[in-house]
């Protein structure tokens, strides 16, 4: 449950920034709350979310997938990777 915590405050900080979903990758016939919702619970969000509060402040955290990740997920990561280490 941390996890979908520590993810809500991931995402505020992203919507901070201007960070818009990309629902593009969201294929149900739901409204744009749902999509938004399905978007933020995605295994890599929840990684990245649970590798950031497991471990020791800048410390790398790698996400491995088998399956191409979704533009939303990547363009979210990269601007983590971005508000945490400032580059």
């Amino acid at each position: 449950m941390r996890r979908y915590t520590n993810t809500g405050k991931i995402n505020l900080k992203l919507q901070e920034v201007g960070y818009v979903p990309n629902m593009t990758s969201v294929l149900h016939d739901v409204d744009e709350e749902e999509k938004e919702m399905t978007l933020r619970v995605h295994s890599e969000k929840l990684a990245v979310a649970f590798g950031l509060m497991s471990t020791v402040p800048g410390t790398t955290v790698q996400v491995i997938k088998n399956l191409r990740v979704c533009g939303d997920c990547h363009t979210a990561i990269k601007l983590i990777s971005k508000l945490l280490i400032g580059k």
